[in-house]
């Protein structure tokens, strides 16, 4: 029996932790600032990130087999793990990140007598990075969380903000009824197209296998991550030649 501080998974939350569908979100957060490591802990003890029930309750699976979240008490010192000395290997600050990530994201599983996730302080590359179970929630929703810790510079009151996404309405009689309906039809067209696409390449289509292809376990294998630049300029670009594309700033 579910007693009440405990709560049944969500069937999303039952497929991720699955081994087949074992996943974990990673965010990573620089500073130009060295890291306060006194600050960060009290900041984040007294955040929402220590009370919420689900950031704070352990992965329980009983005799039945039922899996459910039950309350605990955080440690603070399981979740914040510094890195003092510089990554192995690493040429700067981003390829050190990158490493760490891809050595969590396959290497390092979650100890599941504690609340499914952790952040890592790399002290010497003045950087943060976080981890977290994908039966937890998202990356948005995850980094939502972290994002109602901070404050703003200029005010320390108030929470940081995001700029709206600007969208330009489109000329014509779009608002008008059959505007309405001609949408509508193109959505109900669009989703049966799309969803008679998914299912006829899941039943027939297959990758050829070639001279890279993986074998058994190949999901298990070292990860390696690299950071792609994009000039601001050139997404101009794109955007100029491109109709109707809208652009997120944050």
């Amino acid at each position: 029996m579910i007693r009440q501080s405990e709560e049944p998974l969500t069937p999303a939350g039952r497929l991720f932790i699955q081994p087949e569908t074992n996943i974990s979100v990673i965010c990573c957060l620089g500073t130009h600032q060295p890291l306060r490591i006194d600050a960060i802990k009290s900041v984040i003890a007294d955040s929402v990130l220590a009370k919420h029930p689900r950031l704070s309750s352990i992965l329980v699976v009983d005799k039945t087999g039922q899996e459910y979240w039950k309350k605990t008490e955080i440690e603070m010192d399981r979740h914040i793990i510094l890195h003092n000395d510089p990554v192995e290997g690493a040429k700067d600050d981003q390829d050190a990140t990158n490493i760490l990530m891809a050595d969590l994201a396959v290497s390092v599983p979650f100890e599941t007598d504690k609340p499914l996730w952790e952040i890592h302080l790399l002290v010497s590359h003045k950087c943060v990075v976080i981890r977290a179970h994908h039966a937890l929630g998202d990356g948005v929703s995850l980094l939502s969380f972290f994002l109602a810790m901070c404050r703003k510079a200029d005010d320390p009151e108030k929470l940081p903000t995001m700029n709206s996404v600007g969208v330009h309405r489109r000329k014509g009689g779009e608002g008008a009824i059959g505007g309405v309906l001609w949408r509508l039809l193109k959505l109900v067209w669009f989703t049966v197209v799309f969803v008679v696409d998914f299912i006829a390449r899941v039943l027939w289509v297959r990758d050829e296998t070639t001279v890279v292809s993986g074998g058994a376990g190949v999901e298990l294998w070292r990860r390696k991550l690299v950071t792609a630049r994009f000039l601001i300029d050139d997404m101009k670009i794109v955007k100029k030649y491109i109709p109707n594309t809208v652009s997120l700033s944050l």
